[in-house]
């Protein structure tokens, strides 16, 4: 289990200040130590032990089961857990020091990917053209934030210990399943899903060689398409940083989402979010 192999000598520095001294072990990817904002009492840190991944596996259940209605099967009552969580390393956002987790991402390097035979995001959508890229390619995963905390303090520090993973370790494409809940009333409706793949395709699709198609697509064919609808925040920061959609969405049915392939490449990040997320 990979968990605890980012040893973190200290937890906390003032926003985008001076990165803390970072250990690890075996050949585990190193990690700078994440920030906080100065405005938020929140601290970032990567989870060191199971009881802090236990921590964002119950936010996660709190997320995806009780807002989304999504279905799981789990060990453990009452937490997200899936064969992917012994392979990544956890990302964890308090509310204050020893506070609740309020936000959470998982992180799949290269090695640990191969050792496992593949993504998460493998399971959703054939990425045979991407395979030139996988040496490289990090995926993010199970990304959510506490519905009292979805404010851009805690989601930018989030974003800016990604980044800086990335980067300290040469990193060059992140790759991710971006959802979008398909519950609405109590009832599935592809409606908005579709109505956001009809809008973003258009002038967010990234090259032909890139892209890739989902194992079970969300039906289109028969969805009215012409909401104005805005994606969902998460969505809208890939898409700000010079995310791609790599392909129509999947239609995660135990998730009751529609998921879109997205990959971020790290030279197409705006110069205005180079100057907070990356070093020179």
């Amino acid at each position: 289990m990979s968990v605890g192999s980012l040893e973190l000598t200290h937890t906390i520095t003032p926003a985008w200040g001076p990165e803390v001294a970072v250990t690890h072990q075996g050949q585990q990817p190193t990690a700078p130590t994440p920030s906080a904002p100065s405005q938020s009492k929140a601290t970032i840190q990567w989870a060191r032990h199971l009881d802090e991944v236990r921590e964002a596996q119950r936010l996660r259940y709190q997320v995806f089961a009780n807002e989304w209605g999504a279905h799981f099967t789990s060990a453990i009552p009452g937490h997200d857990i899936d064969v992917f969580d012994d392979y990544c390393e956890h990302l964890i956002v308090r509310s204050g020091a020893n506070g609740p987790v309020v936000g959470t991402y998982r992180v799949l390097v290269p090695a640990q990917a191969a050792r496992l035979g593949g993504t998460y995001t493998d399971t959703e959508f054939d990425l045979v053209r991407l395979r030139n890229l996988r040496p490289n390619m990090v995926e993010f995963g199970r990304s959510c934030v506490h519905p009292d905390h979805r404010q851009g303090a805690v989601i930018m520090a989030l974003w800016g210990a990604l980044i800086g993973f990335m980067q300290q370790n040469h990193f060059e494409t992140m790759l991710g399943c971006a959802s979008i809940p398909m519950l609405h009333n109590g009832v599935v409706n592809t409606q908005v899903a579709a109505s956001m793949w009809a809008r973003l395709r258009s002038s967010h699709l990234a090259p032909i060689e890139y892209r890739v198609s989902p194992r079970f697509a969300l039906p289109l064919h028969d969805a009215q398409a012409e909401l104005a609808v805005e994606p969902p925040s998460l969505i809208r920061g890939y898409l700000r940083l010079g995310a791609k959609l790599l392909g129509p969405p999947a239609w995660d049915q135990g998730f009751n989402s529609a998921d879109l392939p997205m990959m971020l490449w790290l030279k197409d990040i705006p110069e205005k979010y180079r100057r907070h997320f990356l070093r020179s």
